[in-house]
């Protein structure tokens, strides 16, 4: 790790995730007691913390201010090179900016919306190191959406995946599941699944990105969850393989813990889905 901990993510890859929530306090208590992290000060301002496992970062907290109609989520973070070519190309295809871009400490970031609605961000510059010492994010990232392979050719158009370049990512379709794995140095970092129902007023069924994040025992995540005050749906089995459940926490905050980090698939074709330049 670099002297000052920050390093330059490598372009298209999971970068960070991150939770606004109206009582910044209050959700660091829950998760302290439901996944077990600790807290400090970020650098963006008295508004801002960074939670950390084991003495590694894993996700920031932010406050939403007073009077501002935003519900607590998740959102995820992918590193690119440039934000203003990135920003054009999620609106050249149909999909929309949100905020941004703007600059925030050591660089700058937007968040954004496909053409399903799913939330996600983007960040230009340097960060955090969010892997251990064999490049596993503490957290995965899975996209649920409408049409896999149609949002696959999307963000591989903003995001440079498949492009070839070496050390870059590259996709498999696996096409009797519907599913699309992202891979970068032989780990899969997201998983773009099918099935998503737009018009769903279930947030866990509408196309949007999930957060999963491991834990060694769904089991008594989900009990301290409902002793702090939040939600969890029933033990069920996992794509991966493990258990999981889904997360409420009192804000509204959905997150999954399982544990295995990548959902399994059978994979029967590998290589670009689609990508193009600006």
């Amino acid at each position: 790790m670099t002297p000052t901990g920050h390093v330059t993510p490598v372009c298209g890859t999971p970068c960070w995730v991150n939770l606004m929530t109206r009582n910044l306090r209050a959700t660091q208590d829950f998760y302290s007691a439901v996944l077990g992290w600790e807290f400090r000060p970020g650098n963006l301002g008295t508004g801002f913390s960074v939670a950390s496992a084991h003495g590694q970062p894993v996700a920031g907290l932010g406050e939403v201010a007073p009077g501002r109609p935003v519900a607590g989520s998740w959102t995820p973070y992918f590193a690119v090179a440039d934000a203003d070519v990135t920003a054009g190309r999620v609106r050249e295809r149909g999909g929309t900016i949100a905020v941004g871009p703007v600059r925030f400490g050591l660089g700058r970031g937007a968040v954004a919306a496909d053409r399903d609605g799913a939330v996600f961000g983007f960040w230009e510059g340097r960060a955090l190191r969010w892997s251990d010492e064999h490049g596993n994010p503490p957290a995965f990232l899975e996209l649920r959406t409408r049409d896999a392979f149609d949002a696959a050719i999307f963000y591989a158009q903003i995001f440079d995946w498949a492009s070839g370049e070496p050390g870059g990512c590259e996709i498999a379709y696996a096409y009797e599941n519907d599913i699309v794995t992202v891979r970068q140095a032989k780990n899969t970092v997201a998983t773009v699944r099918g099935g998503g129902v737009g018009e769903s007023p279930d947030p866990r069924v509408r196309p949007r990105w999930h957060v999963h994040f491991r834990v060694d025992d769904v089991e008594p995540v989900i009990a301290a969850a409902h002793a702090a005050g939040g939600t969890a749906t029933p033990l069920a089995p996992s794509p991966g393989g493990g258990t999981e459940s889904v997360i409420s926490d009192p804000g509204g905050g959905l997150f999954t813990v399982s544990t295995r980090s990548v959902p399994a698939g059978p994979v029967t074709r590998e290589g670009p889905v689609g990508h193009g330049g600006r």
